[in-house]
């Protein structure tokens, strides 16, 4: 990690942006104040990178002051203590109670778009949102104001949203990285609110974009790419030519503070004292906010399930709910609070005697050595969070039960799930039935089984720590900020139809390419015509009359195996090019091997960060990694914690870093392979040019080329390689250099010669096929458009009209008749004035 600053020799600065201080203010007179700094995941998180850096914290203080004395030593006192108050005064009700804690927070949580309260004209969607931007300019102009050249600016969380976008306006070479600490919901969810685009193109200005799940990542892209339009890879977000890398870094805590806490005398007095009380029972323990996300309610329901079904654990079970008081003005907070203790009162009151109570519910928050205790005592934590970010009281429990060894009962819909499930047992909150049977099975549970799940998802905890999650991303921030960004994409432009065909007639040696799939197949009703791939009808006269042209060579690249091209193009004097490439058949049907040593494989280090993530959090699981494949593992895993991973890791894949690639993806009983199926089209377009050159003795350089297909991102630079301005290197050095290293079974031949190709700029066609950014130089609609193309072609040529029995009059009416419901076929007499000049009618 780059942490000094060589010019003068000093620790480079780092600038912590949350939306409160991790310092609790208290005022003890007029020009005083009384701090204490708050332990948290953040805290912890960032002690290492404190370590490797100066480090200054900021945001709001947590108290409003508006006198200039008390700001000026209440600043002063925090400087102390490297933290830069930013105080938000007559903004912070509407900022954050109402757009951050009212609006985001809702939206975010997939709970949805609150009803805006129409009676109330001093507090509506819009007051709220102008406040939010005035809040994140307040930050901004503390930012600025004790910014120095050079520093880092980590910004956390959805309070400051507009942050990154004002940071750049004001210095675009300010290294940016944001977090979100809370869930990101499904693009439905988060379109629904109001200045969508303004957020998320405001976000996406930094340079790094954090999240603590796959599951976010992958919504928030998805987002982008619906809302916005912009384009999303396994890398993240490009934006006319600009990338914002999106990651995932799932936070943890630091074990050690709890490890030592249990070993205090204080706790271990209190873990006496806790067990005292609790004799001869099992102890379930719940610690969350008072919050609607956090499934209290759920799981008080699921409990009472419980004590319904197993009557023989009704006096040797409780269940500790620690329920931190949270927004206790809010309506629907108090609701909350009300149907909670109504819950309890019941289950209470139905399983209860007067010397045991099956709930013990406490509305306060208790200190950090008792809850300690708490957790270590505990034999089952039970997690029921309808939707969390990630939940680390989960990791705070297994970090305390290292005697205990208590088991885990996780809701599925906690972040933590995707770390700690295969030690833990997830549930589905919402099902009561499935919570109740969860905890039967969390209390029956053998001490051999406790102990395996326990050792796992403690060495998890231990090697996954909140040091490790800071480190890793200003880490990656500072790869991402080195990495320049992509070149912005032209606009094609239309297909200019009568210079093609213009051109076409006048050129000596033509080099026709065109892909496979989606170009020459017959169009699908349904999609599993895929695996039944059939040449469309109204193609093959048009092939054959170009095939058999002597001044033009054809040229299918395909994806497709030998098997499906020899079927589909046997008949015709065509060259086809299969698996990419990597195997070639000239005209005459002989296939030979054309694998290059040097293969692409750009899709290799998004897989592997895929397989990481999923190998570090299941347990016995692991991946190998060959030159051209990647096996993800689990057989020594859970059975169906590992079956289940399998499932979320396709669709990562498919989601990510293989989207756009050309591989192949097979899944075992209990693995994952990912392994290429061939190269890229551009790539493998120079040795096939080669072999053509070699086969046909070809003495007339190339001096018209046509080129068109609905291709795969990555096999675009077939696009690119004709280009006049580098074609002759391509040929005369490159192609030359991997066609002599490659590994394949045409004989030794002489390198191409200068004169290959002649080709004008002109006489250089290159077509995409429904695509609004690609490479290639022209556009068009359909596969439609081409055929109606290539089909002007074929008779375009005076001397292959006049001469071919290929394409006869009566072939053509015979076509057109039994096609009469493919509106774009040409006129025949149309055709007649571009072969021949002439203009007679002809019935039809």
């Amino acid at each position: 990690m780059v942490s000094y600053d060589e010019s003068c020799n000093k620790r480079q600065r780092l600038l912590v942006v949350a939306n409160r201080l991790p310092v609790s203010a208290k005022r003890t007179g007029e020009n005083s104040w009384s701090l204490e700094m708050s332990p948290g995941g953040l805290i912890s998180g960032l002690l290492g990178v404190a370590a490797e850096f100066e480090t200054k914290w900021v945001g709001w203080p947590g108290v409003d002051v508006y006198d200039v004395v008390g700001k000026n030593a209440l600043s002063k006192s925090l400087a102390d203590m490297k933290c830069i108050p930013v105080f938000l005064e007559e903004v912070f009700d509407q900022y954050y109670n109402g757009y951050c804690n009212g609006i985001l927070w809702p939206i975010l949580h997939h709970m949805g778009l609150p009803q805006e309260d129409h009676n109330d004209t001093n507090k509506t969607y819009q007051t709220q949102y102008d406040a939010y931007k005035k809040a994140n300019r307040k930050f901004l102009d503390v930012i600025i104001e004790n910014y120095e050249e050079g520093d880092i600016v980590w910004i956390h969380d959805y309070h400051l949203l507009f942050l990154p976008q004002y940071l750049k306006e004001y210095n675009n070479k300010i290294k940016i990285g944001w977090f979100l600490h809370s869930p990101f919901p499904s693009s439905e969810v988060f379109k629904t609110l109001p200045s969508r685009s303004e957020l998320l193109r405001s976000v996406l200005t930094a340079d790094l974009l954090g999240f603590h799940t796959y599951d976010f990542a992958s919504h928030f892209v998805r987002t982008c790419t619906r809302i916005l339009g912009v384009e999303g890879t396994h890398e993240g977000i490009v934006d006319h030519g600009k990338v914002t890398r999106v990651a995932v870094f799932p936070i943890g805590i630091d074990p050690n503070r709890f490890l030592k806490a249990c070993e205090l005398p204080e706790v271990r007095q209190q873990m006496t004292e806790l067990k005292q009380r609790f004799a001869g029972k099992k102890v379930i323990l719940g610690v969350d906010r008072l919050d609607m996300i956090k499934g209290i309610p759920q799981k008080f329901l699921g409990f009472e399930k419980f004590l319904e079904e197993n009557m023989d654990w009704r006096d040797k079970v409780v269940l500790v709910q620690i329920a931190v008081p949270t927004r206790n003005n809010v309506p629907e907070y108090q609701k909350l609070k009300s149907q909670v203790h109504g819950l309890a009162g019941r289950i209470n009151g139905r399983f209860g005697s007067v010397s045991s109570l099956p709930i013990h519910h406490l509305d306060c928050s208790v200190d950090f050595n008792f809850l300690c205790a708490l957790y270590a005592i505990a034999d089952v934590m039970l997690v029921t969070s309808l939707r969390d970010g990630m939940n680390l009281v989960s990791y705070e429990f297994i970090a305390c039960q290292e005697a205990k060894k208590g088991v885990l009962v996780l809701s599925e819909f906690a972040g933590a799930a995707q770390s700690l499930g295969a030690g833990a047992i997830l549930v589905n909150p919402w099902d009561v039935t499935e919570v109740s049977s969860a905890i039967k099975e969390a209390l029956n549970m053998s001490a051999e089984e406790r102990d395996e799940r326990h050792r796992l998802n403690f060495q998890y905890v231990k090697t996954h720590s909140a040091k490790k999650w800071g480190d890793d991303f200003i880490s990656e921030l500072h790869d991402t900020f080195s990495v320049s960004d992509m070149k912005i994409k032209k606009i094609p432009l239309e297909l200019p139809q009568q210079d093609v065909i213009q051109r076409y007639s006048k050129s000596n040696n033509r080099l026709i390419i065109l892909g496979f799939f989606g170009t020459l197949t017959e169009p699908m009703k349904n999609q599993n015509e895929e695996l039944d791939l059939k040449l469309n009808p109204e193609l093959k006269r048009t092939l054959k009359a170009l095939c058999s042209d002597p001044k033009t060579t054809v040229v299918v690249l395909s994806r497709s195996g030998k098997n499906i091209l020899d079927k589909i193009f046997g008949e015709y004097n065509i060259w086809l090019a299969a698996e990419n490439g990597m195997f070639l058949r000239d005209t005459i049907g002989e296939w030979v091997t054309n694998i290059p040593e040097n293969m692409d494989l750009d899709w290799v280090d998004g897989t592997k960060n895929v397989f990481k993530y999923f190998t570090a959090r299941t347990p016995r699981s692991f991946f190998e990694a060959s030159e051209t494949s990647l096996v993800w593992n689990f057989e020594n895993a859970d059975v169906e914690f590992g079956r289940a991973q399998a499932r979320d890791l396709l669709q990562y894949l498919w989601a990510g870093p293989i989207s756009n690639a050309s591989v192949d993806v097979v899944r075992g009983n209990h693995s994952v392979e990912v392994h290429a199926v061939g190269e890229t089209k551009g790539v493998a377009v120079g040795r096939i040019l080669e072999e053509i050159v070699r086969k046909k003795s070809m003495t007339t350089p190339v001096d018209y080329v046509f080129c068109s297909g609905y291709f795969l991102e990555k096999d675009e630079d077939i696009y690119t390689f004709f280009k006049p301005e580098v074609v002759s290197s391509k040929l005369s050095h490159e192609t030359r250099s991997k066609s002599s290293t490659s590994n394949h079974s045409i004989k030794k031949k002489k390198h191409l010669s200068s004169n290959v190709l002649d080709l004008e700029k002109g006489n250089y066609f290159s077509v995409a096929i429904g695509q609004a950014h690609t490479k290639a130089r022209y556009v068009v609609d359909s596969s439609h458009d081409v055929m109606d193309l290539l089909h002007k072609l074929a008779v375009a040529d005076t001397t292959t009209a006049t001469t071919s029995d290929s394409f006869s009059e009566t072939e053509d009416y015979q076509t057109r008749n039994a096609n009469a419901d493919w509106k774009p076929w040409i006129n025949y007499v149309k055709i007649r004035e571009l072969a021949v000049g002439d203009t007679e009618p002809v019935d039809i």
